[in-house]
């Protein structure tokens, strides 16, 4: 599956290019809940929600004291800024 470019808003990508995203940086679906998602490295975890209009991410025990960090970003951000934003980690 071909994504389109980068620089492309992710509203204009179609959600099966989003699920591809995803899964090639590592991301895995729930089975139950299909907009949930369990993404992360060796440095950090976190759990994604593809909700209406954003995605939510919290990161696990990432802020001060150990507690959750959590973020949302708007699909009208680029799919590149999107990368750069979440996958760079908390």
């Amino acid at each position: 599956m071909t994504l389109p470019s980068s620089d492309t808003p992710l509203y204009n990508h179609p959600l099966p290019d989003i699920e591809e995203w995803l899964r090639s940086h590592g991301g895995e679906q729930d089975r139950k809940e299909l907009h949930y998602w369990r993404i992360g490295n060796q440095n950090w975890t976190a759990d994604l929600w593809l909700e209406v209009d954003q995605i939510t991410v919290r990161y696990i025990g990432a802020g001060t004291n150990g507690q959750d960090l959590q973020r949302s970003f708007k699909y009208s951000l680029s799919r590149q800024d999107l990368e750069a934003a979440i996958f760079g980690g908390p």
